[in-house]
């Protein structure tokens, strides 16, 4: 046997955020040697110093593929060279509506440096159907000087990756897989074989690609139907949470999903306009199903505002100079992320309406995207007691929510957390 069979396959990791640092980890406690690639030269300093930034990735774990040589982060693709496989988790932001697949060609460009014959590439990154082949295939190939299918395997695996979940971790959640022939697919479903419990394979890299798609579409389209329903139920006085659970015991036909105060991350306010604009390209129609949810769930925050201003009328107060006490920024409890984070917004309507803006998250390090002065406290009785309005925006499981008990006449939850009683709710 040669010495490279012998060693521990090479993994290569473009991207070490909340999907791609999970995956490295898994890698490395089922024997891969893995590369994380990360061109954050900060993100990379906190990983070798075993500084975790994920929250389901403990820093205790870190440490442990560290000590035991099995990981690296690095901001060079030369440390990739002569990768088994390499995996691209890269972001894939919208930009005024059209899909930014730079740091996917970026990528390709930098891997394909470091492409052998025998080698595996597998985008995960959530992009529209035909990403695979008509952007990530073509790059490999031009910068490596080999063939696509005849040299090297190229697959596309979804990333299903739900921050901040403790009951479906990565293990748990079956993979979709694909490759861009035989060859590529069983490639890619032997590596995913290594990490999680069931792998799921499909006919082509676009079934992979619309799976992805349709799912958070599926989950944009009900959260934007409850929102909505939650605004004509607030209207009505019909308390729309005790239907939604009454209508939970059917047991078939209906799936619960409750209001908030909007979405955010990447997967619900980016991944259905992917889809919405690949078909409009296309086809030249309209997705109307998702154009629709879009402008329900990017409008909650501004509901949220109208809701907190008339619970301000309601005691005689103006929202012009109240404090007011937003509980939480992060875009989903639990976690530290604020992409597209609706609270982001909440706080900075209330601030352009003259409030003095606090907020407590303790998940949330550092800065945020906020324009505007905003106050960052702790929650504490002292918070409390001097706020006009307290908001929950994100229902953290660490809250000690004991403190507002005595304040519930100036609470707004807009996520119905079961911990408050008594309070206004969304």
């Amino acid at each position: 046997m040669a010495e490279r069979d012998r060693q521990p396959k090479k993994l290569a990791v473009v991207g070490q955020g909340y999907v791609g640092l999970p995956l490295a980890m898994r890698a490395v406690e089922v024997g891969y040697s893995v590369v994380g690639v990360e061109l954050d030269a900060a993100r990379a300093k906190r990983l070798l110093a075993a500084d975790s930034y994920v929250e389901d990735v403990p820093s205790q774990a870190l440490r442990s593929a560290l000590d035991r040589g099995r990981y690296v982060a690095s901001g060079d693709y030369a440390d990739a060279d002569g990768f088994d496989i390499a995996v691209i988790t890269v972001p894939t932001p919208l930009r005024e509506g059209v899909p930014d697949l730079s740091y996917i060609d970026a990528a390709a460009g930098r891997l394909a440096r470091c492409l052998s014959p025998g080698a595996t590439v597998v985008l995960e990154s959530t992009t529209y159907p035909g990403t695979t082949e008509e952007l990530l295939c073509p790059v490999l190939e031009a910068v490596s000087g080999l063939s696509a299918g005849r040299d090297f395997h190229v697959g596309y695996s979804p990333e299903r990756i739900d921050p901040g979940n403790a009951t479906y971790g990565m293990v748990d959640i079956p993979k979709v897989v694909s490759g861009i022939d035989e060859a590529s697919l069983r490639a890619v479903r032997a590596f995913y074989d290594d990490l999680v419990g069931q792998t799921v394979p499909v006919s082509s890299c676009r079934v992979a690609e619309l799976t992805k798609l349709l799912e958070n579409t599926f989950r944009h389209v009900n959260i934007a139907l409850v929102n909505e329903l939650a605004m004509f139920a607030a209207d009505l006085g019909l308390d729309l949470r005790e239907a939604i659970a009454a209508a939970s015991t059917k047991p078939f036909g209906f799936m619960p999903f409750t209001p908030g105060p909007g979405v955010g991350g990447h997967c619900l306010p980016i991944d259905p306009s992917y889809l919405s604009w690949r078909v409009k390209r296309s086809t030249g129609h309209n997705f109307r199903f998702v154009e629709l949810a879009n402008d329900i769930n990017d409008h909650m925050p501004e509901y949220v505002v109208r809701r907190s201003v008339l619970a301000l009328n309601r005691r005689h107060l103006s929202v012009n100079g109240s404090r007011i006490l937003l509980l939480g920024l992060s875009y989903k409890k639990d976690i530290g992320d604020v992409r597209e984070a609706p609270a982001i917004r909440v706080a900075e309507l209330l601030w352009q309406m003259g409030a003095q803006v606090r907020a407590a998250d303790p998940y949330v390090d550092g800065d945020v995207p906020f324009s505007s002065p905003m106050v960052r406290v702790e929650l504490s009785p002292d918070e409390v007691s001097a706020a006009d309005l307290v908001v929950l925006l994100t229902d953290h499981t660490v809250w000690d929510l004991a403190v507002l008990h005595d304040y519930e006449d100036k609470v707004f939850d807009t996520r119905d957390d079961t911990r408050l009683k008594g309070v206004e709710r969304l």
